[in-house]
């Protein structure tokens, strides 16, 4: 799988762009705030419709104009595939193959990207919600109906949180609309728990040999799912159902002083632990970094093994941010099977034979140059 073509309409500080590339690895190279990343961010776009930067879609549109557009062509299983997405002020659409789409959830899925930035080094350090989004994302691409599933239960979570805030102000005592909305929550809620699950066991897969691989054999990452409801990952979605329906009804009176949901899948977490301890508290920043691009480099084999196609690498901005060794196990893993492209202020320092044969392209000021 890889882009053959990408064009940008009125993106950013893109007026106008189109770009053809190879198919192996692509060096994006010009100084900060000329658009480099810009760019990386239309790939991004294009491959799940939202930007991994904002979450103000207007941001993306250039000053004074009314809409953005990301066209690209993907070669996927020997095909050439056209794509689109359009943002504007009356919303977003996206066509797939010249046809637009009714759901997003029939469109992601038909690109797969893989992005390691700066920010993904704060994967394990961070806060719980940027764990809950990469699994989100990630599972996503390789279960699109797993989106579906995702929007319903974020719908359903703020009628939720509204009612419990009108109750907890006492402008409203519905117990059985509370009940309706917690049923229903439930039935997308076991669902998300129970792909998760499902995920994080084929993540364990690849990223505890990769992790060992790095560590020159010194350590073990285990990863643990941190669920707000006790369940173990073999518990089936009708179980993790009752469960659910159990403890709701146990903290009802809870949630509606607090006015708010307190359980479910988006309170819950990722835990990382390497020979046994914690390596967000306990763990150095070589650990940390070790563990983030060891789970990076799981996902490109776990798309791979799902998809059957390697996915496409957007390396923005990070090869500085590792030191030699990891920056060298990390393009060793890629060089020659996966498309990539790596944005960067300079390539000196960065001595790799995947780099010597990169097609290079210099940014500044929204222009690209070959």
């Amino acid at each position: 799988m890889y882009i053959e073509q990408l064009q940008l309409k009125n993106y950013r500080n893109y007026d106008s762009l189109d770009l053809s590339f190879d198919d192996k690895v692509n060096v994006i190279i010009g100084e900060n705030a000329q658009g480099k990343t810009n760019l990386m961010e239309a790939i991004y776009v294009l491959a799940f419709s939202k930007s991994h930067r904002t979450s103000k879609e207007k941001e993306l549109i250039q000053w004074e104009k009314e809409y953005a557009k990301i066209e690209g062509r993907i070669t996927k299983r020997n095909q050439s595939i056209p794509l689109e997405i359009t943002v504007s002020t009356k919303g977003k659409k996206a066509k797939l193959n010249r046809l637009e789409q009714r759901r997003l959830s029939d469109y992601i899925g038909a690109i797969n990207v893989v992005m390691f930035a700066p920010e993904d080094l704060t994967l394990v350090k961070g806060p719980p919600h940027i764990r809950r989004r990469f699994i989100d994302m990630e599972l996503g691409q390789i279960q699109p109906r797993y989106i579906y599933h995702l929007g319903q239960y974020q719908k359903i979570l703020k009628q939720r949180n509204h009612l419990l805030k009108q109750m907890q102000i006492k402008r409203t005592t519905d117990l059985t609309m509370l009940d309706v909305l917690t049923e229903q929550l439930i039935e997308h809620a076991a669902t998300l728990l129970e792909r998760r699950f499902i995920f994080l066991d084929l993540l364990r897969k690849w990223a505890q040999p990769i992790h060992h691989g790095i560590s020159r054999q010194l350590e073990n990452l285990e990863i643990r799912y941190s669920p707000t409801i006790e369940v173990s990952e073999d518990t089936n979605k009708e179980k993790i159902g009752n469960i659910y329906h159990d403890k709701f009804q146990e903290i009802r009176q809870k949630e509606i002083d607090r006015g708010t949901t307190l359980i479910g899948p988006h309170r819950d977490d990722l835990l990382f632990f390497v020979n046994g301890k914690d390596v967000q508290t306990f763990g150095s920043q070589g650990q940390q970094r070790t563990t983030a691009l060891s789970i990076k480099l799981a996902e490109i084999e776990l798309i791979y093994q799902e998809v059957g196609e390697y996915p496409i690498l957007l390396l923005d901005d990070v090869l500085s941010e590792l030191d030699d060794y990891r920056q060298s196990h990390l393009l060793n893993t890629i060089q020659g099977k996966v498309q990539t492209f790596v944005s960067t202020t300079s390539v000196d320092g960065i001595n790799h034979d995947t780099l010597k044969q990169a097609e290079l392209f210099r940014v500044a000021d929204g222009k690209v140059d070959r």
